[in-house]
């Protein structure tokens, strides 16, 4: 056996190709390894820019609960104070009314003559209106139905068609009877 014939020209160090190799293969290894550090570098900015971005989201939308909260609670108090006013004005009006038909009634009991006579025919025709205001009002019962569940409004509901059907006969029966009445009185 012989062993290759090395050219002359070069000679060959095989620990010097080694050390080569190995020194290359540390360059590569380095360079992933710090890419693999930038590239971790880069995901943990990233992350914590992502963090920043949802705790500002979470303000924001605290803050805008909050402003929706004020302006709805500024709402409810605008609508309590135009309900008041309102309630206000109507009993100021109602007041107003009465005292205008307190002071037409003490005139119409202070004046003389003729005027009087005539007066009291209208104060009259005041007195019946307002009776059957009262009688009406004492007729007409508050219908108090928020407190209800569905099967005793369907009760209710049928309890005032049942009461409307049964005036409704009543008043046609009277009508009736005043046509019958006029007949008779006729011939």
């Amino acid at each position: 056996l012989v062993p290759p014939k090395i050219p002359d020209g070069e000679r060959l160090d095989f620990d010097d190709i080694h050390r080569k190799r190995m020194e290359k293969d540390l360059n590569e290894l380095q360079a992933l390894i710090e890419a693999h550090f930038e590239s971790r570098k880069k995901e943990e900015e990233e992350l914590l820019s992502l963090k920043d971005r949802i705790e500002k989201r979470r303000a924001e939308r605290a803050e805008q609960q909050r402003i929706r909260s004020e302006r709805e609670k500024e709402r409810q108090a605008r609508m309590a104070e135009e309900r008041a006013r309102k309630e206000e004005e109507e009993a100021r009006k109602k007041a107003e009314e009465e005292a205008r038909k307190k002071k037409a009634f003490s005139n119409m009991l202070h004046f003389g003559g003729y005027m009087q006579k005539s007066e009291k025919k209208g104060g009259k025709k005041q007195t019946e209106r307002e009776k059957k205001k009262k009688i009406l009002s004492e007729r007409r019962k508050p219908l108090n139905i928020d407190h209800l569940n569905e099967d005793k409004l369907r009760d209710k509901a049928k309890e005032l068609w049942q009461t409307i059907r049964d005036l409704e006969a009543e008043k046609f029966d009277l009508q009736e009877k005043f046509k019958r009445q006029k007949y008779e009185v006729g011939t």
